[in-house]
């Protein structure tokens, strides 16, 4: 019996490819950390060579919604802890894994080009600041952020009208870095992003800490990769890279 060099050849490739198929890890993050946690994701791969990350950045309630509607995920990493809380509530992740890694500040930033900045939160009452820039507080933390430090000063009922609502973080840093507003809240590391085109005004007086928690999620087909990514989270190597995007310790 003759067998072809090209079946033997396709042969090979075949049993080639079956053995280095990589384990796909499915993380689902905050937007706020997407340049960080690609930075994160090769430091894992390298220590776990079999496996490959993949990543699903969008608004903490929108990829919460995600995993409550069977969304495949192993890893959910938020920007806030009430998102957690209600993912932990519905048993959607593992809570006893469920750990805080990173810290991070709320900014408002103006256009780089712009002559004046606000100096303060009662400032943006003033007829320079006609649209603001705003995640939207039902789904992005920062948002929901914003919307506690607004009321907290007295301010929402007169800014609400000046509200330009966004779908994450990063649009809001879209909007202010193209003009398209006048202001935005955002992350201090959002704004790291864009030096040339943005420029913080001041710091938020948030009141409540913006921490972010990260678990497994109950559900993953990768469990034990899961915990790992997480706990990796904690590590001298995954705490650099988070620093070296803005990041403090949690």
């Amino acid at each position: 019996m003759r067998i072809s060099m090209h079946w033997l050849a396709g042969l090979a490739t075949a049993l080639f490819s079956v053995a280095g198929v990589a384990a796909e890890l499915t993380v689902s993050a905050a937007a706020s950390l997407n340049g960080a946690f690609q930075d994160v994701a090769r430091l894992f791969e390298t220590q776990h060579p079999d496996t490959r990350v993949q990543f699903n950045f969008a608004a903490s309630g929108v990829l919460f919604q995600q995993i409550a509607n069977g969304a495949p995920v192993d890893v959910f990493a938020s920007a806030d802890q009430p998102t957690m809380d209600q993912a932990q509530a519905r048993g959607l992740i593992q809570a006893e894994l469920r750990r805080d890694f990173a810290a991070n500040a709320l900014v408002l930033i103006v256009p780089a080009a712009g002559a004046n900045a606000p100096k303060s939160l009662h400032e943006l009452t003033q007829p320079a600041y006609q649209r603001v820039a705003v995640g939207l507080p039902a789904s992005v933390p920062a948002g929901r952020y914003t919307k506690q430090v607004l009321e907290h000063a007295g301010l929402w009922p007169a800014l609400e009208p000046r509200i330009i609502s966004t779908q994450n973080v990063r649009q809001a840093l879209d909007y202010v870095a193209r003009g398209e507003v006048d202001a935005g809240f955002v992350y201090a590391t959002d704004a790291a992003l864009m030096p040339d085109k943005v420029r913080v005004a001041f710091v938020a007086p948030s009141t409540t800490p913006i921490l972010y928690p990260a678990a497994p999620v109950a559900a993953s087909d990768q469990p034990e990769l899961a915990r790992a990514f997480v706990a990796f989270l904690g590590t001298p190597a995954a705490q650099a890279v988070l620093a070296r995007h803005g990041f403090g310790k949690p």
